[in-house]
């Protein structure tokens, strides 16, 4: 049997080591929880998540934890990218989160990327209306016309004029001689100072 005694130092020398291991536990559990929180970058975070062996419902909440602290991602070649899902396009970063001034330069990109989308948005609403319009004046041209038109004269020839037009006309020369270049020649004269004279 043991005395009363004996029982104390057992339990002194035992004191020290339950306390360690139990430091030890709680260190495991404290840390396996926070994880993520040691990383310095979404890849360290996902490295770190991957070494712990979590269950699949840790895992997700783990990866979700990196996903909200790190913004950007690593680049093969040194610095960081940050990917702005808005706009679908990649920016540099300096860090794995954006700073102040890199994220007002985000926004400045996001704002000149909306106003592209917003004039991209008004030539295509003008291109439909005048497309739109053409085609109505397509079909307007294709509908059928009315009779033709017959187009008269106002003031029809007075006798007179047609007298001197008659009066003006030369005989037929056969040949190509001086007589008859003459009187071709004297019947435009003729011609010109009478329709000048006729009219008042």
């Amino acid at each position: 049997m043991r005395r009363v005694g004996d029982a104390g130092v057992t339990t002194r020398r035992l004191a020290p080591v339950a306390g360690v291991l139990l430091i030890l536990v709680v260190m495991w559990l404290g840390f396996r929880g926070s994880l993520p929180q040691l990383a310095r970058d979404f890849e360290d975070c996902v490295e770190l998540v991957q070494a712990s062996f979590p269950s699949n419902d840790e895992f997700g909440s783990l990866m979700t934890g990196c996903n909200v602290r790190f913004a950007g991602r690593r680049k093969p070649d040194g610095g960081y990218i940050y990917y702005d899902f808005m706009q679908d396009r990649r920016f540099d970063i300096a860090g794995p989160n954006p700073t102040a001034e890199e994220r007002n330069q985000i926004d400045r990109a996001y704002l000149g990327y909306l106003d592209v989308q917003r004039r991209e948005a008004i030539s295509a609403e003008l291109a439909t209306r005048q497309n739109e319009r053409l085609r109505a004046d397509m079909e307007r041209g294709r509908q059928p016309v009315g009779p033709p038109m017959v187009l008269a004269p106002a003031n029809s020839p007075s006798a007179a004029a047609k007298r001197l037009v008659d009066r003006s006309k030369t005989p037929r020369c056969q040949d190509d001689s001086l007589s008859c270049r003459w009187a071709k020649l004297s019947a435009v004269v003729k011609n010109a100072f009478a329709s000048s004279k006729a009219k008042p």
